[in-house]
């Protein structure tokens, strides 16, 4: 029972004492306060059992098999998840990498001896393995690309560097282009003569200048300040290349007098069927190589990049220049997409802007890798324009071909490895 104190007010009616109620109340209201909040707190906060640590893993290793797709082309692959390691349970993507590389598109394989075919193989194969040692240990794309082009370039059995074919005039020409599909940077070289290796002064064009592309003196006189690797124009020759040229001066010669007689006796009607008739022998009696070299590579930081380098085609004309030093057209590298290197009749491939033409198709119009090169070659392309190989943004590489055959390699962080010549 609470006791009430009374006191007198001024006007003499009597009032309770305030703080003697309040106390009379305050109390029992904190002694109940006290007790009951230690029996709310356990009924909306109850204790939690901590759960014991996982035990811990050992590091191991898990390596996904290449998943197979239907190819559209004679080399496509899905491509492969990269190894993922397991570290104290934690998952931990070790990289992916890829490359392809090609020797040149080829006409009629069977008539190349077989003595040279093998040779061929060899020499890719060789370049292959140093491109894949090159990435497998972690090595940029571009590092991968330059080095497998100039393995090539220094090889006789390829139209480029060493290998180079005759011009109209007796000399070799070369050219070669770079792109990096990380910051697009590119360089390129035209009409040099003396640069040992063509696809390293275009590097170097890339990186120590602001420009893309130079050409002839200009490109010669940027090689002497580089202080790159010079030699004579004479140590391009090769009896191989020097044979197809006489033989291909010979039939240009035959055909321009047959053409020219035909005008005067049966009109342009008649020449037109002479030359297609001569151009047939022609091709019967000597298998024409589409030559130039190119590797495509991703890297284990996801970075393409492109390189290609050719000594142009039997007896041109001089100062002719074809694709392969042409960004977009014989090159191209995205990141976001692909990286491509061609080979073929580069005229034809300037026109296309074929190379980014397959970039544009994947990233645009959203086609896969092996349809977009599909498209180019079969609906864009005619037959026997040439090659081309690729390698996409997420490590599926691509060999694909209108002519009779393609010199090429494949390599990649699945364990794949193959070199092959014609189909």
């Amino acid at each position: 029972m609470i006791q009430s104190t009374w006191r007198r007010s001024a006007n003499g009616a009597f009032k309770p004492a305030g703080r003697a109620v309040t106390m009379a109340v305050r109390w029992p209201l904190m002694l109940f306060v006290s007790v009951a909040s230690p029996v709310f707190a356990q009924m909306t906060n109850p204790p939690v059992t901590p759960l014991p640590p996982p035990p811990k893993a050992n590091p191991t290793t898990i390596t996904a098999p290449p998943v197979q797709v239907k190819a559209s082309g004679p080399a496509t692959q899905a491509p492969s998840k990269a190894p993922t390691a397991l570290v104290d349970g934690a998952p931990v993507q070790t990289g992916r990498w890829a490359l392809a590389l090609h020797g040149g598109a080829l006409d009629e394989v069977e008539k190349i001896p077989l003595e040279r075919r093998r040779a061929m193989e060899a020499s890719l194969n060789a370049a292959l393995r140093q491109g894949r040692d090159l990435l497998a240990a972690g090595g940029t794309s571009l590092d991968a690309v330059e080095r497998v082009v100039k393995m090539l370039e220094d090889d006789p059995l390829f139209n480029a560097g060493k290998g180079a074919v005759y011009n109209a005039a007796g000399g070799h020409e070369l050219d070669a282009s770079i792109m990096d599909g990380r910051t697009k940077a590119c360089g390129a070289v035209a009409g040099v003569t003396t640069v040992k290796n063509p696809v390293a002064l275009a590097r170097l064009v890339m990186t120590r200048t602001r420009h893309v592309l130079l050409i002839g003196a200009g490109a010669e006189q940027f090689a002497d300040e580089m202080k790159i690797e010079r030699v004579d124009n004479r140590y391009f020759d090769t009896d191989y290349q020097f044979e197809r040229w006489q033989r291909r001066k010979a039939q240009e010669a035959k055909e321009a007098n047959e053409a020219h007689g035909s005008n005067g006796a049966n009109g342009a009607n008649g020449a037109n069927g002479a030359n297609g008739a001569n151009e047939a022998k022609a091709k019967a009696a000597t298998p024409d190589k589409k030559g130039t070299v190119g590797c495509v590579a991703l890297d284990q930081s996801g970075n393409l990049a492109a390189a290609t380098s050719t000594g142009g085609l039997t007896n041109k004309r001089f100062g002719r220049v074809g694709d392969s030093p042409v960004i977009g057209a014989g090159t191209y590298a995205d990141n976001a997409t692909c990286a491509v290197s061609c080979t073929g009749t580069g005229e034809e491939f300037i026109r296309h802007g074929v190379a980014h033409d397959v970039h544009a198709r994947v990233r645009y119009a959203r086609q896969s890798l092996p349809d977009a090169v599909s498209d180019v070659l079969r609906k864009t392309l005619q037959p026997d324009d040439g090659a081309l190989i690729a390698v996409g943004a997420d490590g599926r590489l691509v060999a694909d071909f209108n002519t009779d055959g393609l010199s090429r390699g494949l390599a990649d962080s699945a364990g794949r490895f193959e070199v092959k010549l014609g189909k």
